[in-house]
Order: C-alpha cells, then sequence, then structure tokens
C-alpha cells in the first residue's frame, strides 16, 4: 500500500495528465469533425500517446537546466503551431479545392499534431524535473491520458462531423485557432 504523502503525489499525477489530456480531447474533436477515418483516428491517438510520455520526459531531463524560460517558450510555441494549423483549416475550407490542406493521416501531418498537443506536456515535464517522483509511472500515466483522451475527441469530432457537413473544416480549424491563441495569451 503507498503511503499517504505518495498517494497524494500519485493524485497529483493523474489530476496533472487529465488536464494535459483534455488538450489532446479538445484539440481532437477539431480534427475529427474534420472527418476522419475510424483506424486514422487510433493511428494518431497513439502517436499523441507516444509524444505524451516523451515529451514530459524530455521536460524532466531538462527541467533543471532550463527552468521556467524554455517553459514558457514551450507553451507559445505550441500556440503558435496550433493557431497556424487552424488559420491554414480555415484558409483552406474557404478556398475549396484550391488549397492544400495538411493531411493529418500522413507521417508528417500526425507528427506536426502531436506535437502540437503535445508540446504543453513538455513544459509540465520541466516543472516536474525539479520535483523527484517516480519518472516511469508520471511519463506512463501522461501517455495512457494523451492517448484516451485523444481518441474519445477525434471519435466525437468524426461522429460531429456527420452533422457539420461542408463546415466541419472551417469548424475544426476554428477551434484549433482558438486554442492556439489561448496558449499565445
Amino acid at each position: 500500500m503507498l503511503a499517504l504523502p505518495q498517494m497524494g503525489q500519485l493524485f497529483t499525477i493523474l489530476i496533472m495528465a487529465a488536464a494535459l489530456g483534455m488538450d489532446a480531447f479538445s484539440l481532437g474533436v477539431g480534427v475529427g469533425i474534420r472527418g476522419i477515418r475510424f483506424l486514422d483516428a487510433f493511428k494518431m491517438s497513439f502517436v499523441i500517446g507516444l509524444f505524451h510520455i516523451f515529451m514530459p520526459l524530455g521536460g524532466m531531463v531538462t527541467g533543471h537546466y532550463l527552468g521556467e524560460l524554455l517553459g514558457n517558450l514551450a507553451v507559445l510555441a505550441g500556440g503558435g503551431l496550433l493557431a497556424l494549423l487552424g488559420g491554414h483549416m480555415i484558409y483552406s475550407s474557404i478556398r475549396g479545392g484550391a488549397v492544400r490542406t495538411i493531411d493529418h493521416r500522413t507521417p508528417w501531418g500526425m507528427l506536426i499534431f502531436a506535437l502540437s498537443v503535445s508540446i504543453d506536456s513538455f513544459s509540465v515535464g520541466v516543472s516536474l524535473g525539479i520535483f523527484a517522483s517516480d519518472v516511469a509511472l508520471t511519463v506512463l500515466i501522461f501517455g495512457f491520458f494523451g492517448g484516451l483522451m485523444s481518441i474519445m475527441g477525434l471519435l466525437l469530432g468524426r461522429r460531429a462531423s456527420q452533422w457539420a457537413g461542408d463546415y466541419g473544416e472551417a469548424l475544426g480549424g476554428l477551434i484549433l485557432l482558438a486554442f492556439g491563441i489561448k496558449f499565445l495569451f
């Protein structure tokens, strides 16, 4: 049985993982609303789960060296990337077939999306690098919640795309743009 301080630390990690997973959920809805195949949703969620493992791990390793400066830059970079992705989706939905949009089913598209969703977990990892915690357990919990919440969001967005019709891509882009702006300010 875990001692009381360890239970408190585990509870804190679970809450943080759920909070980071909510970003993956919300952004998954934005991408899913454009329309996504079931298999592609699972692939993307797997990649997001991996990023939710490796990003905080990288943050923990560099946490005591780079401190708050890099944490703020990581959030700004993630916000800028999300805003660009969202703006591009809106622009391409307005222009129709004349503009190539980022295909989230391709390896590069998945990596860009997973990075934009997981960049905030890097800054959380930077903060966690200061504290002594079970690193393996922490990053596995983060990865589990990131993957689970993203698949839930992608599937919900996929379901919503059926009623959104032609406006699905613009709506998804608007969601990504809003989250990007939120991270920037």
